[in-house]
């Protein structure tokens, strides 16, 4: 899952950066207003987190154009200001949840993760189709109560399918979510569902010839 950190103190958007990471997330950087507002508004992101105090123009303004040009990408605001009306009026601008400075970052993934949940339609931390569970927050996997192992690449794989579970997910949103980048080879993808599979059985993952792959709803 691609996340755009928009956070112009290097300091700061390391440590979150690391922390996305060893969430199982893909991160993308931008350091201020103008190049943040190009990449929400041309790539596509699972989630953005913004930073409002931003040189150039501030982040309120960057997420005002975002929902004013119909991008609907959720958005975590993190901001040193702590009046309850800026925090008001980050949320009227569009924003889907607050985060003040100084603040613990496991509290910034739980809100990540959620916000990410309620986008895709989802309440719970773990998803589940039939016997299969995975559960965000521990990062894990299991197939009828015993545990999958995963390699990082594998659970990015299943973790972004679960989320879209019943959409066909193309190979191309996949290469972006799962390794960050689009260069890889054009099998990259394939020979990774070949491995989940091996894992997992076939039933769970569904090839749309000419379209992509799809995790059922449910499994009979």
């Amino acid at each position: 899952m691609r996340i755009l950190l928009v956070e112009d103190d290097d300091r700061i958007a390391g440590d979150v950066a690391r922390a996305l990471d060893a969430a199982g997330y893909v991160v993308a950087r931008a350091k201020n207003g103008e190049d943040a507002w190009f990449l929400g508004d041309t790539e596509d992101f699972t989630a953005i987190v913004l930073d409002l105090g931003l040189p150039g123009m501030d982040g309120l303004a960057v997420l005002k154009r975002w929902r004013g040009s119909g991008r609907a990408t959720p958005v975590l605001v993190l901001t040193a200001r702590g009046s309850w009306s800026e925090r008001v009026e980050g949320i009227d601008a569009g924003a889907d949840d607050y985060l003040a400075k100084p603040f613990q970052m496991e509290e910034l993934l739980a809100r990540l993760r959620s916000i990410i949940r309620r986008s895709a339609g989802h309440a719970s931390s773990v998803a589940t189709i039939g016997e299969l569970a995975l559960d965000e927050r521990a990062m894990k996997v299991t197939l009828g109560g015993a545990p999958v192992e995963l390699s990082p690449l594998e659970y990015r794989l299943v973790a972004y399918l679960m989320l879209r579970r019943g959409k066909v997910v193309s190979q191309q949103e996949l290469l972006e979510n799962v390794y960050g980048q689009d260069e890889q080879s054009s099998n990259a993808i394939e020979v990774l569902i070949a491995r989940v599979r091996r894992k997992l059985g076939t039933k769970w993952i569904e090839t749309r010839r000419g379209f992509g792959y799809l995790m059922p709803e449910r499994v009979a």
